[in-house]
């Protein structure tokens, strides 16, 4: 009898051990169940991200990373273009470059281009921006006709403007025409023209995106702030100096670089213009101009590798340095707004 009693405690005693175990198993599996959860949710997310971001990472590596990479490769060889590069020259393309003075006259054109383009372009796109944003008649169309050369094929702009800027074109005839005969000049050859001809070029090409960029700026800021400054007192210039100027200055900032990086790009308009020689001799040459002068022209596509490379890196460190020291604010301003 003791037998039994003793049997039926000791299996009472493991039956509520048994089902003390299967509780704590049971409060335990909400917290597992939701960490399974989010590790599935976090695995989930991963791959959409993959597969989201995946081709357009692949094409960028293919088609901007892995150039860039063989660019630098060949840039070591004295290559003639096809074939297997043998003729190892190490760094002595990249010393030609920095020690040729052709190459330090065309940097010193992509910047002038650059400097001439941020206070030629600037000022004129906020004023003509600011002049649209009013509502004047026709604005419209004012604002089609401004911005119907920025979609123009640079192939049509430049067969158009050098047809027009010829020594016997229809610029030169038609101040004749007009009776102011003594301004008729050389405007694609004269080296003291030639700057400005492209300047001119690149402004009547390029003015419709930097406004519509403007317009839109525009467009962000409230009505409530004119109008409480106007009821304040504020002139009309006020408003733009206090209010406009500097809420529209993301806006301007980011033009700016767009308008830096393709400045230091130029050269479509260039090539179909003046051509890789003519804009040598007429001072309108740039860094891409002069990468295929002396690359594909010349034979020599090593060279013309490590001139592509050096035009890689200065735009890299003029961008590096731009989003350091202007776009720091707008950056972490956005970061900001995301992470709350």
């Amino acid at each position: 009898m003791s037998k039994t009693l003793g049997t039926d405690t000791a299996t009472g005693r493991r039956s509520q051990g048994t089902l003390g175990a299967g509780d704590t198993a049971a409060s335990a599996s909400p917290a597992s169940l939701r960490a399974a959860a989010r590790r599935r949710g976090r695995a989930k997310k991963r791959l959409e991200i993959a597969v989201l971001s995946g081709p357009a990472i692949i094409l960028f590596l293919t088609f901007v990373i892995f150039p860039v990479v063989l660019a630098a490769f060949y840039g070591f060889y004295r290559w003639k273009g096809y074939g297997a590069p043998t003729d190892w020259v190490g760094l002595d393309n990249y010393k030609l470059i920095l020690t040729d003075p052709a190459f330090q006259e065309v940097l010193r054109h992509n910047f002038l281009i650059l400097v001439l383009s941020l206070v030629v372009q600037g000022p004129l796109a906020i004023a003509l921006a600011l002049l649209l944003n009013r509502k004047i008649r026709g604005r419209s169309v004012i604002r089609v006709l401004i911005f119907v050369p920025y979609v123009v094929s640079e192939v049509i702009v430049g067969i158009g403007w050098s047809l027009m800027l010829q020594t016997n074109g229809a610029v030169n005839d038609l101040l004749e025409h007009i009776g102011l005969g003594s301004l008729e000049a050389d405007w694609l050859s004269d080296p003291k023209l030639a700057v400005w001809t492209l300047m001119g070029i690149i402004s009547w090409k390029y003015i419709g995106f930097a406004v519509i960029l403007m317009l839109a700026g525009l467009q962000s800021i409230p009505d409530e702030l004119f109008e409480a400054a106007q009821i304040d007192g504020a002139s009309y210039w006020q408003i733009q100096r206090r209010i406009t100027l500097p809420l529209l200055g993301p806006t301007i900032r980011i033009w700016a670089f767009l308008s830096i990086i393709g400045s230091l790009q130029l050269f479509d308009l260039v090539y179909i213009i003046w051509g890789p020689y003519i804009s040598a001799t007429a001072g309108t040459s740039s860094m891409a101009i002069y990468m295929v002068a002396q690359g594909r022209n010349a034979g020599n596509f090593g060279y013309g590798s490590a001139i592509a490379v050096v035009m890689f890196l200065v735009s890299l460190l003029v961008a590096l340095v731009y989003q350091r020291f202007v776009l720091r604010r707008d950056l972490q301003g956005a970061v900001t707004e995301g992470a709350a």
